[in-house]
């Protein structure tokens, strides 16, 4: 499936494109190859994830994008996870982050880029259930459905790839502002359903997804539960037009096929994440907007907490909690986290516990956030939260320190860059807090802010040797965005 965020440059844009129509030979032929060989119509892997970069980076500032590490930090482990036992190579790196949104669904973007609407993964009632879903659209990247259907809309009529094209070429020629006309990813459905594959790729998505499920120790049990139910949402919302069925048809076909490959498997020996339920839950509290909605959730939550145990009851308990301290009743979240606490464990409950810390004193939140730390040393949530725990206190030498380290840990994460970059500026240390923006931006596909961010370092230092350390910087990024206009200008009408 996929799922296009549309971007403006300098007079061209895919809101203009939008507004003018989409040809129906937009659609994605049905004699697209689904395996095999690589196809000489289809992007490189290069202009792919150039592609990729640049609607993420207009989609981070999308609304319904959940800036959440926690969260995308657990969802990317279990989409690498499941894409370490691809049947063949995938040429992207898999990125999986999430979208507020109720609807059940998930969309794939070039370069390895899949996103999770929270009401997927509320819905899901395992995490095999869930990696179901990930592992066909990694199905999906793997046989390179997504590079091939661009490139043959490319060759065709793909009046959207070329202005998405022409903006990105735009803005990487310093024409344009890609932060122009920023549209949600449910704006963009639109656009995925004129991409829709073919009956025949997503049954290859569908077997793919299989055999990773089985290796990665999941059960493919979760795929057959999750296609009923996905089945049973589109009788439920026939006519409406969303949800998953409308951009990936299901059909009895795609049921039969997966029934007959898991009837005589050996049962599978499952260790579910526990923190599967605590994301879970995390979601059902960000995708909660309204009060209703909250009091629906609240006594969901009231009922798994009296009637379940160990990490789900904890997950729940952990939601009750965050209600509580959303809605100001610190004793009552106080409460509520201890039940949590001796049900189980999890970083999800040490992050709360320093957010209730925090309103009893700032020390008080360090103090937490050095023992969760302690504890989690390998979550960016818990990470993330000592980091402001750090900052908010007025300990920003502590917290540069701290933050050099997670950025070394996780180097690919930006978030990391962009606090860093806060406290080296609070700590008057501009050179530097410009290079690490300079990183943030980097990362996030911003190739242009990036290089204006260093050289305003290189005009504030006056140090010879750090002078020409930026002097390299801003030509190997120069160099990149020369390699990106080349790669992409084939692509342009």
């Amino acid at each position: 499936m996929k799922t296009w965020v549309r971007r403006a440059g300098a007079g061209l844009s895919l809101a203009g494109a939008l507004a003018a129509g989409v040809p129906s030979a937009w659609g994605q032929p049905m004699g697209l190859p689904s395996m095999g060989a690589v196809s000489s119509a289809e992007l490189s892997p290069a202009v792919e994830r150039t592609l990729g970069q640049a609607i993420m980076e207009q989609g981070r500032q999308d609304p319904t994008y959940v800036d959440d590490l926690d969260v995308n930090q657990y969802l990317t482990a279990l989409g690498r996870r499941l894409a370490a036992h691809a049947p063949q190579a995938l040429a992207q790196d898999i990125t999986v982050f999430a979208v507020r949104d109720p609807s059940i669904n998930a969309f794939a973007l070039p370069g390895g880029y899949i996103g999770v609407h929270s009401g997927l993964v509320v819905g899901a009632q395992s995490e095999s259930e869930l990696a179901s879903v990930l592992a066909h659209e990694i199905g999906h990247v793997m046989q390179r459905h997504i590079a091939r259907g661009i490139a043959q809309q490319s060759q065709g009529t793909g009046i959207m790839v070329a202005s998405l094209i022409g903006a990105l070429l735009a803005a990487l020629a310093g024409q344009g502002d890609l932060a122009m006309g920023v549209a949600t990813f449910g704006q963009a459905a639109a656009i995925d359903r004129q991409l829709g594959f073919s009956r025949g790729a997503e049954q290859e998505a569908d077997r793919a997804g299989l055999q990773m499920m089985r290796q990665a120790g999941f059960d493919p049990q979760g795929m057959l539960a999750m296609f009923r139910r996905l089945m049973n949402a589109s009788r439920l919302n026939e006519g409406t037009g969303g949800g998953y069925a409308s951009t990936h048809p299901l059909s009895i076909q795609r049921l039969s096929d997966i029934e007959n490959r898991i009837e005589g498997q050996p049962s599978a020996a499952v260790k579910p994440d526990p923190e599967f339920w605590f994301v879970r839950t995390r979601l059902a509290l960000i995708q909660a907007r309204d009060h209703a909605d909250r009091q629906r959730l609240r006594q969901t939550l009231h009922g798994e907490a009296r009637d379940l145990r160990g990490q789900r009851q904890a997950a729940a308990l952990f939601g009750l909690a965050s209600l509580d301290q959303e809605d100001g009743d610190l004793a009552g979240a106080r409460a509520q986290l201890e039940r949590a606490q001796a049900a189980g464990a999890a970083p999800q409950l040490d992050m709360l516990a320093i957010r209730l810390a925090a309103a009893q004193g700032l020390t008080a939140a360090v103090d937490v956030s050095a023992t969760a730390w302690k504890r989690w040393p390998h979550s960016q949530g818990v990470a993330e939260a000592r980091a402001h725990a750090l900052q908010k206190a007025g300990q920003d030498k502590a917290a540069a320190v701290f933050l050099q380290a997670a950025v070394e840990q996780w180097p690919d994460t930006p978030e990391f860059q962009k606090l860093l970059a806060a406290s080296l500026q609070r700590l008057g240390r501009e050179v530097e807090a410009h290079e690490a923006m300079a990183s943030y931006f980097e990362q996030t596909g911003a190739l242009p802010t990036a290089v204006e961010h260093l050289r305003q370092a290189r005009t504030l230092s006056k140090d010879f040797y750090v002078q020409s350390r930026l002097d390299m910087r801003i030509r190997a990024l120069r160099e990149r965005l020369d390699n990106q206009r080349a790669l992409l200008e084939p692509f342009k009408k």
